[in-house]
C-alpha cells in the first residue's frame, strides 16, 4: 500500500519523523510525505511558552514537539500522484480518486486545533475520518494538565498512537459517559488567532502553580475506609451517608492505592507508603479490626524504584501480589513467603513496557491483565492494552488489537474488578480533569480475543462526604472499603519532623 503523509513543511515535528518511523515498521506500507506549506499554524507565541515552561518546569528540549529541520524527512520520497491512502493532518487534502483519513480534535484539523484545546482546559477526542465517518477515536490525555507544552507532546505521542492503531481496525470507538467529570460545560475552544492571549493567561497560572509547589507537597493523597455493612460502592453508586475514616499519616508521607485482603480470617490493606523527602514510594500494610487499623502500615516490599498499585490477590493457599513497577519497566509478579512480609519474586510477566496499574481478572477460562501502557510516549492513562494467558505466571500474550481503548476517561484502572450476578464490573479513573481527579465504575460488556468493550455507568467525585480534590482508587474486602484521594500538606511540616 502506498501511503502518504499530510504534513506542514513549514512546521516539522520529531513528531512527524516518530509517526513516518512506525508507519515505516509496517508490512507492506511504501511511504512518501506531501511538504507543502499548510498556513495557519501555531503562532509564534506559542514558541515564547513552550521555552519558558520547559525553564520553569524543566522539560525535555528533545521531546515530539521539537522542531527538525525539512531534511529528517530525506528518507521519504515526495507523495506520488495517486497514493492508496492519504493520512491529512492537516486538513487540506482534497483528492477524489483516493482514500483520505483526516485526523481532527473536537471536529477540527491541525496542530494549532489541538493546542488551543489544551489551553482551554479540553481533554480532545481524536477522531481519523474517512469521507466523515470516524474509522477510529480516542479520548486524549495527559497526567501534566496545566502544562502546556507537556499535554501537547503526550496527545502528539497518543495522536500517532491511534494512527497505527487504525492501521490494524483496533480503537474504532471510545465510550460515551454518564456525565461530566465536573459540573457545568467545558470552556469554548479558543480560535488560532486568541492563542497568543491564551498563552499568556496559561503561563501566570504556571508561575503560580509553580510558587504553591515550593511551598506545599501537591498532591499528598490519603486513603479512606469503611464498613459496608452489606453494601458498597458497586451497589449505592454514591458516596454512603456516613462518609469515609481516613487511615492517619505524619504529614511526611502519604498513603495511597489501597489493596486490602482477607486470609486466614485477618484483614490487611496493603498500601503505597510514599515518602515526600525520597520521592519514591514503598508497599507497606497494615492489619484491620472490626473498628479499623490495629496500628499504623509497616513496610513489607522496598526496591531500589518507586513501587505502588499493591494488586494483592490469593491463589493457590498462597498470597501474590502485582506492584506497579513502571519505573523499572517491568510488572513482576511476587509471593509473599512470611505474610503480610517476606515477598519474593516469582515471574516477571512483562518486560520492556512502561505499564502502569496492572490489574488481573479470571474471565472466560483465561487470565486477563489490564494496563495502561505509555505506547511511544504521550500519557500514562490512555491508552489500555490487554494481555491473555492460561494462568497468573503466564505466559503473557498482547492482545491483538492493542491499545483496545484510548480514552482519558476511562482507559486506567482503579482498582480490583468484581462481579455481580452475570456483570464483570471494572474500576477506571476518570483523569480528564487531571490525573485520578474522579472514579468511574464500568461494566465490561465483551472481552475475548476480538476485543474488549465497556460502558461506563456511574463516575463519582470528591465532596462532601469525601473532602479533597481527587478520588482515585476502590477496592473492598472483609466487609470494608476502601478509596483513596488528594489533599495538601505544608513542606515546612514535614521538615520539622525530619
Amino acid at each position: 500500500m502506498q501511503i502518504s503523509l499530510r504534513l506542514d513543511g513549514d512546521c516539522v515535528r520529531a513528531f512527524h519523523v516518530t509517526l513516518l518511523e512506525r508507519l515505516a515498521a509496517l508490512e507492506d506500507v511504501e511511504l512518501s510525505v506531501d511538504v507543502r506549506p499548510a498556513g495557519g499554524g501555531i503562532p509564534r507565541s506559542a514558541a515564547a511558552l513552550f521555552q519558558l515552561e520547559t525553564a520553569i518546569h524543566g522539560l525535555s528540549h528533545d521531546g515530539l514537539a521539537k522542531r527538525v529541520p525539512l531534511s529528517a524527512l530525506a528518507p521519504y520520497r515526495q507523495s506520488p500522484a495517486s497514493p492508496d491512502l492519504v493520512i491529512d493532518l492537516c486538513g487540506d487534502v482534497r483528492l477524489e480518486s483516493t482514500r483520505i483519513w483526516r485526523v481532527t480534535y473536537d471536529g477540527a484539523s491541525g496542530e494549532a486545533a489541538l493546542l488551543a484545546l489544551i489551553l482551554a482546559g479540553r481533554t480532545p477526542l481524536a477522531r481519523i475520518e474517512e469521507n466523515g465517518v470516524a474509522i477510529a477515536a480516542g479520548r486524549l490525555g495527559t497526567e501534566y494538565g496545566g502544562i502546556a507544552l507537556a499535554s501537547f507532546q503526550d496527545m502528539l505521542a497518543r495522536t500517532a498512537s491511534l494512527i497505527i492503531a487504525a492501521m490494524s481496525g483496533a480503537a474504532r470507538s471510545v465510550p460515551d459517559l454518564p456525565e461530566p467529570a465536573q459540573p457545568g460545560s467545558p470552556p469554548p475552544m479558543p480560535s488560532a488567532g486568541k492563542l497568543g492571549v491564551r498563552a499568556g493567561k496559561a503561563l501566570a497560572r504556571r508561575i503560580v502553580q509553580k510558587i504553591y509547589h515550593l511551598c506545599y507537597n501537591a498532591p499528598h493523597w490519603k486513603v479512606g475506609w469503611r464498613q459496608t455493612g452489606g453494601r458498597d460502592l458497586f451497589d449505592l453508586r454514591a458516596h454512603p451517608a456516613s462518609g469515609w475514616q481516613e487511615l492517619p499519616d505524619d504529614g511526611s508521607r502519604f498513603y495511597a492505592d489501597p489493596f486490602p485482603i482477607l486470609y486466614q480470617g485477618q484483614l490487611t490493606l496493603f498500601v503505597e507508603d510514599y515518602i515526600h523527602r525520597l520521592g519514591k514510594a514503598i508497599i507497606s500494610a497494615v492489619p484491620f479490626g472490626p473498628a479499623g487499623p490495629l496500628g499504623r502500615p509497616e513496610p513489607v516490599l522496598e526496591l531500589p524504584y518507586h513501587l505502588s498499585y499493591p494488586f494483592v490477590f490469593e491463589r493457590d493457599g498462597e498470597v501474590w501480589m502485582v506492584p506497579e513497577s513502571c519505573a523499572n519497566g517491568t510488572v513482576d509478579l511476587y509471593r509473599a513467603t512470611a505474610f503480610p512480609g517476606g515477598w519474593v519474586k516469582e515471574a516477571t510477566l512483562l518486560s520492556g513496557v512502561v505499564a502502569s496499574d496492572a490489574t488481573l481478572v479470571e474471565h472466560g477460562s483465561a487470565w486477563w491483565l489490564f494496563a495502561t501502557v505509555r505506547d511511544g510516549g504521550g500519557a500514562f492513562s490512555d491508552a489500555l492494552h490487554l494481555w491473555s494467558a492460561p494462568d497468573f505466571r503466564g505466559p503473557w500474550t498482547p492482545h491483538p488489537k492493542n491499545p483496545v481503548l484510548i480514552d482519558i476517561a476511562s482507559a486506567r484502572p482503579a482498582g480490583r474488578m468484581v462481579r455481580r450476578g452475570n456483570d464483570l464490573l471494572r474500576p477506571v479513573q476518570d483523569c480528564r480533569r487531571s490525573y485520578g481527579a474522579a472514579l468511574g465504575i464500568a461494566r465490561i460488556s465483551h472481552l475475548d480475543l476480538i476485543g474488549m468493550e465497556q460502558v461506563v455507568e456511574t463516575i463519582l467525585n470528591p465532596g462532601a462526604l469525601w473532602s479533597g480534590r481527587k478520588l482515585h482508587t476502590l477496592n473492598e474486602a472483609g466487609g470494608f472499603e476502601f478509596i483513596d484521594g488528594s489533599a495538601i500538606a505544608p513542606r515546612w511540616k514535614q521538615r520539622a519532623r525530619d
